[in-house]
């Protein structure tokens, strides 16, 4: 089979070209030293494997055999022989080659350096105790200089029968013959060093891929000394991630990343999903925010630490080397996450992974079910928490402030909740995990921990009524003026909000609109604007009774008053103080697409906002609604009539907003 390219491999990075380069379809020959080599590699249609170490020779009859247009060296770092020949051959017959390099532990304190496995064994000769070679069997020769070797060595070699055979030869055999293929966790490390009370341990630095890190770490945590040998030579290449992105170049294939966004549940390694500990395992570059990617980083794995969606996907086309890519996201993905914007930016075929959510997590530790609980967020969000209280048996919702129970808890208590049940949990998952339940009015002061989140159960709850129109007697009045319940129910119908509408409530009075709007847009924010002071009074009361806590009380006359409050997305204005023209004219240039309902009872009024309208190019809808409610006198019913009230609405059309 005739091959694009060469890879002299035998090591992970190896494996790592052959399989990057069949996976974008480029037929590859893959050499390696032993038949042990060739089982990490599986052949097929676009793989060979070629078994068997070659002298320089050898390598130059391969080359012409196959005539490749690229050959890749990425045999092991201490393969010094190999890689001249490589680079000899290669010379010889004119085909470009690629270094690829292992990028090196770095500098370790407290251990012993030497050039060679010469300068090991005679180091190790002056001193006493056992030792733990992880060297392989190809110079374990040079290391039976030392004295009482048979005894103190333990060597871990491949499990190969002519490599068992060899070291036992050499005398080496028994519990001092460790058959196993690496790389090996710390914990493994641990493990033989503690089994054979080992004061050594001997190594390559053979970085990350060749498990350096871990045998370093299980040094430390035993006492044991590491002995390195250092690295025969400086060499000049590239890494494997470079090396990528040149065959890519060079043979003309584009590189596009496979994406998996992962939900990792709260944080704690324990609460991954199995598939979400595969995508994160696999993934050569991981990408999240710095508690996200601390908490499951596999050592020697590329690492980003950011949190911003667009950042994210500009890195990503960036550096399209990286062919298997991981976002790791708190929770769940769709539950609150930042995956949906991701998906947005990256595209529809980006994997998502799902995870254990906060809520599932919580509630089971709580022992309560959750599907019928009112879930919510309000960590970054316009939520009315304490209206969803008021109205919900039992209401989920994640914080995110360090004083954001505190301030739920002074809301419930000042709107005479104060009994309701708050259980929270903060750091779920983590070591320092806290769940607790106490009654609101016992939490007014409490800190906690901005990862929080909180389950209010109030058995007391009002569920708001399906429809506009909550009867005039629930409102507490006083002498101000109030907008009747038919009528109030006609026009908050033809304001057509939404949950998350910004609403203003101009010349509010008692808040009878307010607070509807509020309870109707739980999501978004009210602004009820009112200049009498009884009426203040009455609005806040009111606020406090129906605990619409998404509403805000402001004192002051239209339009002045409206000058530095959001650009509203509706408004009602039932009383202009004489300033219609110019509130309409503010509403309309803070939003040229905001709805509006307005109610007049004098014809003044009327004609007033009429003309104001059609000059700021509206065309209004008016209704004119006649209540009358029936009054008993003696045994007989009688109807009174209240005021007949023009009910306007307008909002311009789409295309003519821009005017």
């Amino acid at each position: 089979m005739m091959c694009r390219v060469i890879v002299f491999a035998g090591t992970t990075e190896g494996y790592e070209i052959c399989r990057f380069l069949t996976e974008n379809h480029v037929s590859v020959c893959a050499c390696v030293a032993t038949e042990y080599g060739s089982k990490s590699l599986k052949e097929n249609k676009l793989l060979q494997i070629r078994a068997g170490r070659q002298s320089e020779a050898e390598m130059e009859a391969l080359f012409g055999e196959i005539s490749p247009e690229m050959v890749v060296d990425a045999t092991h770092p201490y393969a010094r022989e190999v890689t001249s020949n490589i680079r000899s051959a290669c010379d010889h017959t004119g085909i470009p080659c690629v270094r690829v390099l292992r990028e090196g532990g770095g500098s370790v304190r407290e251990a012993v350096y030497v050039d060679s496995p010469e300068e090991a064994a005679r180091y190790l000769s002056g001193t006493e105790g056992n030792i733990l070679l992880t060297t392989g069997s190809k110079e374990l020769a040079k290391f039976t200089e030392i004295p009482d070797y048979s005894r103190r060595l333990y060597a871990r070699v491949l499990s190969l029968p002519s490599v068992i055979s060899a070291c036992a030869a050499l005398g080496l055999e028994g519990k001092h013959l460790i058959g196993m293929q690496g790389p090996f966790s710390a914990e493994m490390n641990v493990a033989m060093l503690r089994q054979f009370d080992c004061r050594y341990l001997v190594t390559k630095d053979t970085g990350s891929a060749g498990g350096f890190p871990e045998k370093i770490q299980a040094a430390r945590t035993v006492g044991a000394v590491p002995v390195i040998i250092g690295r025969p030579v400086q060499e000049e290449g590239l890494s494997v991630m470079e090396c990528r992105r040149l065959l890519a170049q060079r043979l003309g294939f584009a590189l596009k990343p496979k994406v998996s966004l992962v939900g990792i549940g709260m944080g704690g390694r324990q609460t991954l999903t199995p598939e979400a500990r595969a995508a994160l395992e696999e993934a050569e570059l991981l990408i999240g925010a710095r508690r996200m990617v601390e908490a499951v980083a596999r050592p020697g794995q590329t690492v980003l630490r950011e949190y911003r969606g667009e950042v994210i996907a500009d890195y990503i086309r960036e550096h399209p080397e990286y062919s298997r890519v991981a976002v790791a996201l708190s929770g769940d993905v769709g539950f609150y996450s930042g995956a949906r914007k991701l998906v947005d930016l990256l595209g529809e075929d980006t994997r998502l992974v799902c995870g254990i959510s906060s809520v599932a997590y919580f509630m089971a530790k709580l022992g309560l079910p959750w599907d019928d609980a009112r879930i919510v967020s309000a960590h970054g969000q316009d939520c009315s928490l304490v209206s969803l209280i008021r109205r919900n048996p039992k209401v989920f919702s994640i914080l995110g402030t360090r004083d954001g129970v505190a301030h739920l808890a002074r809301e419930l208590s000042d709107c005479k909740m104060g009994q309701v049940l708050l259980s929270v949990g903060e750091n779920l998952s983590y070591s320092n995990e806290r769940i607790f339940s106490r009654p609101a009015r016992e939490l007014t002061d409490y800190e906690g921990d901005s990862l929080s989140v909180i389950c209010a159960r109030n058995p007391e709850a009002e569920p708001l009524f399906a429809t506009h129109g909550i009867p005039d007697g629930e409102f507490l009045r006083g002498k101000a003026p109030m907008t009747k319940e038919e009528i109030r129910t006609v026009s908050l119908s033809k304001l057509c909000l939404r949950e998350d509408s910004v609403c203003y409530d101009v010349g509010a009075g008692t808040g009878s609109v307010s607070v509807e709007m509020a309870l109707r847009a739980w999501k978004g924010r009210v602004y009820a604007v009112e200049k009498k002071e009884e009426a203040l009074a009455l609005l806040e009361e009111n606020r406090r009774k129906f605990a619409v806590d998404n509403l805000i009380v402001v004192p002051g006359t239209a339009p002045q008053a409206l000058a530095d409050l959001p650009a509203p997305t509706h408004a009602f204005i039932g009383g202009s103080s004489g300033n219609m023209r110019e509130i309409l004219a503010l509403l309309l240039e803070k939003n040229p697409g905001v709805r509006l309902v307005i109610n007049c009872i004098t014809l003044e009024t009327v004609a007033e906002t009429m003309e104001a309208a059609g000059d700021l190019g509206l065309e209004p809808e008016i209704v004119l609604l006649s209540v009358a409610r029936s009054r008993k006198a003696g045994r007989y019913h009688m109807m009174m009539g209240e005021n007949p009230i023009y009910i306007i609405s307008c909002q311009r059309r789409k295309q003519e907003e821009g005017l």
